[in-house]
């Protein structure tokens, strides 16, 4: 028993030994292509009506604060409490249409970007493949030293036809 745990624990070695680690920069990447500019558009278009149906839902809501100041006093109790929950279910869509606001354009964001993200896919499957890569990390604010000799990112813009600067290399 004890001869097995150890015959596995050098199979489970030599197989981590074999593998070869690398990084690339998916943000770097997208800043990098020419796609992002029409996307960038189109999510500042899609923002700019959010906040034209967000105008007109305050409009609505400063008409009908006026009608009730104006009417007022000739309301009845029950029509003054008609105005009133009228005015609070307004005022609520406002808040929740603002709230959600923020939620609506990432989804658009990422709606956009999901065909970007699929070509950066598979440029990185390729050229990980290509170069032997058993894995393939993001490189995020966390990553603190990386070995240019393993950095992918250089190699998948190349395989989507980007070119890149010698000053852009270094990021």
């Amino acid at each position: 028993m004890k001869l097995l745990k150890i015959v596995v624990f050098f199979i489970g070695l030599s197989t981590f030994a074999q593998g070869k680690v690398g990084a690339v920069d998916v943000d770097y990447i997208l800043s990098k292509m020419p796609e992002m500019e029409a996307i960038n558009t189109q999510v500042q278009t899609y923002g700019k009506q959010l906040d034209i149906d967000l105008n007109k839902k305050i409009d609505e809501y400063k008409i009908l604060v006026e009608a009730y100041k104006t009417g007022e006093a000739t309301f009845t109790p029950e029509q003054k409490k008609t105005k009133q929950n009228e005015l609070i279910t307004s005022e609520a869509d406002i808040q929740k249409f603002q709230q959600n606001g923020a939620k609506l354009m990432d989804i658009k964001q990422q709606e956009s970007l999901k065909p970007l993200y699929k070509k950066i896919g598979e440029a990185l499957d390729k050229v990980a493949k290509e170069q032997g890569y058993t894995q393939v990390m993001q490189t995020n604010q966390d990553l603190v030293y990386l070995d240019p000799n393993y950095d992918l990112t250089t190699p998948v813009l190349t395989e989507l036809g980007i070119t890149i600067t010698a000053d852009e290399e270094g990021k």
